[in-house]
C-alpha cells in the first residue's frame, strides 16, 4: 500500500474554484476501484490524504485528466503555499484501508 499526504494554501479568492474542481475529479474518482482519497480543508488550507493498493492505481489516479486539471488550475492560482507532499507509512487502522 501507498499513502500520500498534500497539504497546499491557497489563496481565500481561490477556495470556491477549488472546492469545484475537487468535486469534479472527485466524480472521476468515485468511478475507480482500489485506492481511497480523501480531502480535508481548514479554510484555504487544503490536506489531500490517498491510499493506494500499489503503483499502477496510482499511476492512473494521478492521470486521470479531470484530476490534470485541479492541479493545473491549483497551480496557476497564484499558491500562498505550493503543495508539500509526505509519503507515510502505515503504523495502525482501527478498520482496512483498502
Amino acid at each position: 500500500m501507498i499513502a500520500v499526504k498534500v497539504t497546499y494554501t491557497v489563496k481565500p479568492s481561490f477556495v470556491a474554484q477549488n472546492l469545484q474542481n475537487i468535486q469534479t475529479f472527485m466524480q472521476d474518482f468515485r468511478k475507480m476501484n482500489d485506492f481511497q482519497y480523501t480531502v480535508y480543508t481548514n479554510e484555504n488550507i487544503f490536506t489531500h490524504i490517498s491510499h493506494y493498493k500499489n503503483e499502477d492505481i496510482q499511476t492512473a489516479v494521478l492521470n486521470t485528466p479531470s484530476f490534470k486539471v485541479f492541479q493545473q488550475q491549483r497551480d496557476d492560482s497564484g499558491l500562498i503555499s505550493p503543495p508539500q507532499i509526505e509519503i507515510l507509512t502505515p503504523a495502525a487502522s482501527a478498520r482496512e484501508v483498502l
